[in-house]
């Protein structure tokens, strides 16, 4: 017979027991519940986690996709049938017209040049430039290839070609709105090139044959050949040789003096002349008054011709507030003093409508003065015109005659010389 204290003992340790099962259980059947549930959950959002994992992935193959990818040579053979679809020539080389195996369609550019050194130098400028940036309104670079035998750059295919062929050509024409959206989308791609790059690149050959259009005509400034990157703190480039192309050129350009992006500025207003007037700037098949556009749409701005302008270069009625804000717009684009020219992003707000467009200045003064003319022992490429406070017409005059207009150009961000 046990004692009562081993009893005791046992209904103790046999409670204990009844306890440690009982929790056992419970953390069985909470287990099993939270399992049912964790299924449960799983289920529901095992489609959107497939969904965001595919995502992702795909995600990461943009971003790579982001940075000019390396082609060997074979490949780009392989890509343009071995380079027998020629889409057009120049100076810099080639261009055909290339298909991935994954259906893309592509525009290899094949460089030559005199020398291996101007190849590389090509070469370079348009991978460090627009290689490294991304805009609606720039031709996106897809890659390189740079063998012994093959130097090429691979760009998006740009269906309709480059807008030369639709001011110039008889059978190619678009409507003068289209044509102002073209104006519009290609000052914004330059205006991001100045101004939202991490440093300024300078493209230094704005003209129609280098604004490229895709499908639905939508304008992207292509060929970096001659672009230059900039630090932004540096406010001069300094240059050997001229750049760009003859009648699109600023004139600072073909001088030994210090280089700014408003060169481009200058090159973008002689292209919107051409865009304007539909026909190549200098024509010597016609009259002498009109051979030169932009010099003969000044005298009409300046003698209040506006009308006259508007029909010999066919703009319809409900066109000419456009057409006479894109003028204005290309007036003080070509002005003769890079400081007088606007940033571009002024100029995206002046051919939109956003800002009242004041009286441009005579740009082309220093083209009429004669030598026996007075210059107040100013040198003759530091001549420039300007509407003066009390005339209506305008006249060589000196920089300090003109600081009543300081206010105005100001307000649209156009800067005036520094005396």
């Amino acid at each position: 017979m046990s004692s009562p204290s081993t009893g005791a003992a046992g209904v103790e340790t046999a409670a204990i027991i009844a306890t440690v099962v009982v929790l056992v259980i419970k953390a069985i059947i909470i287990a099993y519940v939270c399992s049912k549930r964790a299924r449960i959950k799983s289920s529901d959002v095992c489609p959107d986690s497939k969904f965001l994992t595919l995502t992702m992935h795909k995600f990461l193959n943009l971003m790579e996709r982001e940075k000019p990818i390396r082609f060997t040579t074979q490949q780009l053979r392989i890509a343009t049938d071995n380079f027998t679809n020629l889409l057009g020539s120049g100076g810099f080389g080639a261009v055909y017209k290339g298909i991935f195996s994954n259906g893309t369609i592509v525009a290899v550019k094949v460089l030559h040049g005199t020398s291996d050194k101007k190849i590389e130098e090509q070469f370079m400028a348009e991978v460090s430039t627009i290689g490294t940036v991304h805009h609606f309104n720039l031709v996106r670079l897809y890659g390189f290839c740079f063998e012994r035998n093959l130097k090429a750059l691979v760009y998006e295919f740009m269906t309709n070609g480059s807008l030369d062929k639709f001011l110039f050509s008889e059978d190619k024409k678009l409507g003068f709105e289209k044509l102002h959206e073209i104006a519009v989308g290609t000052a914004k791609g330059i205006a991001y090139l100045h101004e939202e790059c991490q440093q300024r690149i300078i493209h230094y050959d704005i003209k129609p044959g280098n604004i490229l259009l895709d499908a639905k005509y939508f304008p992207k400034v292509a060929d970096f050949g001659l672009a230059k990157l900039c630090n932004r703190e540096k406010t001069h480039v300094t240059m050997t040789g001229g750049r760009g192309t003859p009648g699109y050129a600023a004139p600072e350009l073909w001088m030994p003096y210090p280089i700014t992006h408003k060169c481009d500025v200058y090159s973008f207003g002689m292209l919107l002349f051409e865009i304007i007037g539909k026909r190549r700037n200098l024509d010597r098949t016609l009259p002498e008054s009109q051979e030169w556009f932009p010099r003969w749409a000044w005298k009409k701005i300046e003698h209040g011709n506006l009308v006259e302008l508007m029909i010999v270069c066919g703009i319809e009625k409900k066109d000419r507030d456009m057409a006479e804000r894109m003028t204005k717009t290309a007036l003080w684009c070509v002005q003769y003093r890079p400081e007088s020219r606007p940033l571009m992003s002024i100029v995206v707000k002046m051919l939109e409508g956003a800002l009242e467009i004041p009286a441009p200045s005579n740009p082309f003064a220093y083209l009429w003065m004669e030598p026996s003319e007075p210059n107040n022992n100013i040198p003759r490429h530091t001549i420039w015109t300007g509407s003066s406070c009390d005339s209506e017409s305008s006249s060589v005059v000196t920089r300090s005659s003109l600081e009543c207009a300081t206010p105005i150009m100001r307000k649209y961000g156009i800067e005036m010389a520094s005396t």
